[in-house]
């Protein structure tokens, strides 16, 4: 009897790149010069990035600040859920932008429903986070991850134990 294989599908985000990341770009504002004089700040605390500046233009500057930090670090920013800017005190504006770790349920039935579609003899079930794939042929095991990598469920997902 053949052996069953099997991987796991996660959306993990390093969260200690994304504190690099932020440490980087706040020096970056800290050094350049449309940002003198300016209260620009970035924070990091419970898988939020709190950005706050003096106007929405600025803030919007320091988030591709830090969204092409991200990038650099290999950090995806499929998995950022951005909050609306709201006004904060001194005349200043905010926006929080929450980090997405682990598969959300409705976004993982999406994806069990979307492998069933494809009639290959696999299972995919839903374990907390993470979406478990199982079958004998690995061949069917890799048509499934390129079909994946092929579709936007809003985040980015890895791959991995794969056995």
């Amino acid at each position: 009897m053949a052996k069953e294989s099997s991987f796991d599908v996660v959306s993990k985000v390093e969260l200690q790149e994304v504190v690099n990341a932020i440490n980087q770009a706040n020096k970056e504002i800290s050094q350049r010069y449309d940002f003198k004089n300016s209260k620009s700040e970035i924070t990091f605390e419970n898988q939020e990035i709190k950005v706050i500046s003096d106007d929405e233009y600025k803030l919007n500057s320091v988030i591709d600040i830090i969204k092409s930090k991200l990038i650099k670090r290999k950090v995806s920013i499929k998995n950022l859920d951005y909050g609306k800017i709201e006004q904060a005190s001194g005349g200043l504006v905010r926006q929080i932008i929450k980090i997405k770790q682990g598969i959300e349920n409705d976004v993982a039935k999406k994806i069990v429903k979307d492998i069933k579609s494809l009639k290959l003899k696999v299972q995919a079930q839903i374990n907390g986070d993470l979406i478990r794939v199982s079958g004998k042929s690995k061949d069917d095991l890799q048509k499934i991850i390129q079909f994946l990598k092929d579709q936007d469920y809003g985040l980015e997902l890895q791959f991995t134990n794969y056995r």
